[in-house]
């Protein structure tokens, strides 16, 4: 018997899993029904999610977290067991703001994350107003990424800089309309406005946190409890991201996320993103193949290691007071009993975070003295106490 099973997407490159398993019939070769809603914003998406409008989601990986302890939104008990994909966000700035940024840095220009930094902190030191910078949703690895790499290059993120929150296929409008001077996005939106002459990529998420899981499956505990449907769907969404991580499917898979009724962007761009072939100006052309992918390096394997991170980002940031209960909430999120139960063949816990742009690695054994390494840059007397 055919199960129907209804996933919320916003329009983004790593939806791809989700629409290779309904595409190429990975789902319903194990006998669900996947169907695909398309949701014009991270904001829209976790309430349909919460009211149970729909059974799950392409998720930013810290918004199960959020919900699950009740941090910006009502509490609703969420799951993550299985990471749909790792990397794809990057750092997008106007062209003006990047030729101020070269005139600032080298005469060869930057090298690396900490460089490009450097440069904008100092184009940030010589404005009389606030640079203006977009990120997609306050619990999200772009809103997290972003301040770290502020910070880390001298920018306070709360003073020195305005963020604000836009949904991803609003990001290149709102440069073109000079609301934003930049912004962090997931693909194809960085593509999209370079290839429409707009901005310039200067940071890539792979450079900043290798490895790091950026979308997962979020689904309420409710539905999780329903263990046979979920394993079913775990095991569909396995095989569609093994399809979609090999090169050779790329023209395909490009060709699906395409369409109108997914990102309705040439295929030529959505494919450029799927090889890691990343045009970040006008003339310069960057290759990396682990920008973003959906199973090599054991990309779907849920680790508690992850939510950690995430409860870490948090804190830090001043969303959340630290507590042990919130640490534990959150590294229970990512559920590797349900991953494994569901991919027995799949090895270990999948690999670890690799050494992060600053050289301070996150250690999931003892957070508290992670966090200590940093500045706590909000007051907690007015956030969420777990």
């Amino acid at each position: 018997m055919t199960e129907r099973i209804v996933a919320a997407f916003v329009p983004l490159v790593d939806c791809a899993v989700l629409v290779a398993a309904r595409e190429r019939g990975f789902a319903a070769a194990a006998g669900i029904d996947l169907e695909l809603v398309k949701e014009p914003s991270w904001a829209s998406l976790r309430d349909h999610l919460c009211l149970g409008h729909v059974d799950c989601a392409h998720a930013l990986a810290p918004l199960p977290v959020a919900l699950t302890l009740g941090v910006g939104h009502v509490h609703v008990d969420c799951i993550a067991p299985f990471v749909l994909g790792r990397g794809g966000n990057a750092v997008t700035v106007s062209n003006r703001l990047h030729a101020e940024m070269l005139s600032k840095a080298p005469a060869s220009g930057w090298t690396n994350p900490m460089e490009a930094g450097r440069a904008l902190a100092a184009v940030v030191r010589l404005r009389t107003s606030p640079l203006t910078l977009g990120m997609v949703f306050p619990f999200s690895n772009h809103n997290y990424d972003l301040r770290y790499w502020l910070a880390a290059s001298g920018v306070h993120p709360d003073r020195d800089v305005r963020l604000v929150a836009i949904p991803p296929p609003l990001m290149v409008d709102s440069l073109r309309a000079g609301l934003v001077d930049g912004f962090c996005v997931g693909e194809p939106w960085n593509s999209l406005a370079v290839a429409q002459g707009l901005g310039t990529i200067v940071v890539t998420q792979s450079q900043l946190f290798p490895r790091a899981a950026e979308k997962v499956l979020a689904l309420r505990s409710a539905f999780a409890q329903e263990r046979q449907r979920v394993v079913k769907l775990v095991q569909a969404l396995d095989a569609a991201a093994a399809w979609a991580d090999d090169p050779a499917n790329h023209h395909a898979l490009a060709s699906y996320l395409a369409r109108p009724e997914y990102l309705d962007l040439p295929q030529e761009l959505v494919a450029a993103t799927l090889g890691g072939r990343l045009r970040l100006g006008e003339s310069t052309t960057e290759r990396d193949e682990d920008f973003l992918y959906f199973h090599r390096h054991g990309a779907n394997a849920p680790r508690e290691a992850d939510g950690l991170w995430i409860y870490a980002q948090m804190v830090r940031w001043g969303q959340l007071a630290p507590s042990a209960r919130a640490e534990s909430a959150a590294a229970s999120v990512f559920r590797s009993d349900i991953y494994r139960e569901s991919v027995p063949r799949a090895s270990g816990q999948g690999h670890a975070l690799l050494t992060p742009f600053d050289r301070v690695t996150f250690s999931s054994q003892n957070v508290p003295a992670y966090l200590r390494q940093f500045e706590m840059h909000t007051p907690f007397a007015d956030v969420h106490s777990f």
